[in-house]
């Protein structure tokens, strides 16, 4: 999902935001390392490296506003850490993004499908309850670490 600097001032104008040069720096790196599921440090060392006046401080509330307007997932790979990456957007269908999990390595390999839709439809037919989102992590092995076995 590479998007451009003009897309990411699309995005910050929809949701109401100014343009500046922190956010535009937050969406850029998470962007350009979209499959990488960074955390606020992981961020902050990428950015400190063009801007080396930035601080930590200012990627935690910029991170922090971001995922309040819902341009930012927050993501947990049960890891001890919390971890960002660029939201969904677009037609405002959310499109479900998971995760496998590599026990050996720790390789996380997005992916995404919907085949879930039909569960939260029946699970809405039959008790009422509305589902809003979900997210799927699922353990195992990675192809790579098969190889090696």
């Amino acid at each position: 999902m590479s998007i451009n600097q003009e897309q990411f001032k699309t995005m910050l104008k929809e949701k109401g935001l100014k343009v500046t040069n922190q956010r535009m720096m937050v969406l850029q790196v998470l962007g350009d390392n979209e499959d990488e599921h960074l955390t606020v440090e992981d961020i902050y060392d990428i950015v400190r490296k063009d801007y080396p006046d930035i601080g930590l401080a200012t990627i935690y509330r910029t991170v922090q506003l971001l995922h309040e307007m819902e341009l930012v997932d927050k993501i947990s790979l049960d890891d001890g850490f919390v971890r960002y990456e660029i939201g969904e957007h677009g037609d405002g269908d959310k499109h479900h993004h998971h995760h496998l999990i590599c026990e050996k390595c720790g390789k996380v390999i997005p992916f995404k499908d919907d085949r879930l839709d039909s569960l939260e439809t029946f699970i809405e037919e039959s008790t009422g309850f509305h589902v809003l989102d979900h997210e799927l992590k699922l353990y195992g092995i990675c192809k790579e670490c098969r190889g090696k076995s």
